[in-house]
């Protein structure tokens, strides 16, 4: 008789739930046996003997950081990670060497952090946060800003910093409301994948030069650390918008701080150099800036999506060895 596929859950139990709804978890079960940690401490460890006596292991956010060495073995032959980049606990190291990794949360995300950067894109364009801060304080209609105009998504000529999964996601919502001038700057996408996303690509000075918005969905690499410098801020006419719901690290958070506060770029920000961001921040009180505590992933719909896609990258590794996220040691620096 075949030996009992046994899976391992190195997840905190609340957030297994937020993850695993009754169908996937009844789905998963259905897979071979699931096993959880003991007790319900808030970073869960993954157990020493992993490598020889588990064949699939999940990990995910409250995963407790550890020595890589413990994953070989001769039984363990896939991790899925449920959030997203991996880097936090795999090292590109480990893969290529009887151990394949597969990525369960990024794809899910996807949805809901464009959806967080076109929000912000709206928010700012009509003026949203603006009217409500001032009407709520002053209860006062002229005061909250009657007569003050907004803009059209549709006459904006928007710029997106990477086609990434959520770029692309970003370049099909905007269209949907009536953006129609879209380029982008991402070196590893070609000009006829760009075309059938109705985007245009262009080189990242011009791009910034181009664009009302400049929209950021980049993962940081060593090639992405800071690619939107003091020089390409300056670029970006007065009164443009910089939205980053991606990774700080790939602005000058400092050149960035400058603009805003001279009032002369817009931003919406949910990324920051130091997180949780400080209390004392130059970037709290600006108004031409909206600030959100980095959550763009983070809708109930997302969450339950990524638990879907860990049973199916596992069921999908199971049935003929196929994997659709697989991080490789050619994608490992590429991926958010």
């Amino acid at each position: 008789m075949a030996e009992t596929m046994r899976i391992f859950v190195a997840i905190e139990p609340a957030e297994f739930a937020r993850l695993y709804d009754d169908s996937t978890r009844r789905a998963l079960a259905d897979l071979g046996e699931i096993v959880h940690p003991d007790g319900a401490e808030p970073r869960v460890p993954v157990p020493p003997g992993v490598g020889s006596e588990f064949d699939v292991l999940i990990t995910s956010w409250t995963t407790q950081r550890f020595d890589p060495a413990i994953l070989t073995g001769p039984r363990l032959k896939l991790a899925v990670h449920s959030a997203g980049s991996v880097r936090g606990l795999y090292p590109v190291e480990i893969l290529g060497a009887g151990l394949r990794l597969a990525q369960g949360g990024s794809e899910a995300m996807a949805v809901a952090v464009a959806e967080m950067s076109v929000t912000m894109t709206m928010a700012l364009l009509r003026n949203l946060v603006l009217h409500d801060r001032r009407f709520q304080s002053s209860r006062d209609w002229r005061t909250g800003g009657v007569g003050m105009l907004g803009h059209s998504i549709s006459a904006q000529r928007i710029g997106l910093v990477s086609l990434s999964r959520v770029g692309r996601h970003y370049a099909r919502m905007v269209q949907g409301l009536g953006a129609s001038a879209l380029r982008a700057y991402d070196p590893y996408v070609s000009a006829e994948d760009a075309a059938r996303l109705g985007v245009t690509l262009c080189d990242l000075d011009e791009l910034c030069a181009t664009s009302d918005v400049l929209s950021i969905h980049t993962p940081v690499t060593a090639e992405t650390a800071g690619l939107i410098g003091a020089e390409q801020l300056a670029l970006l006419r007065d009164g443009a918008m910089v939205i980053n719901t991606a990774r700080a690290a790939v602005t000058d958070s400092g050149a960035l701080l400058a603009e805003v506060t001279s009032g002369r770029l817009r931003a919406g920000l949910d990324v920051f150099a130091e997180e949780p961001l400080a209390a004392d921040s130059a970037f709290f009180g600006l108004e031409n800036v909206i600030l959100t505590p980095h959550v763009a992933g983070g809708t109930v719909e997302a969450r339950f999506a990524q638990g879907r896609t860990v049973q199916a990258e596992i069921a999908r590794y199971l049935a003929d060895g196929e994997l659709r996220f697989e991080v490789t040691p050619d994608n490992y620096h590429r991926l958010g």
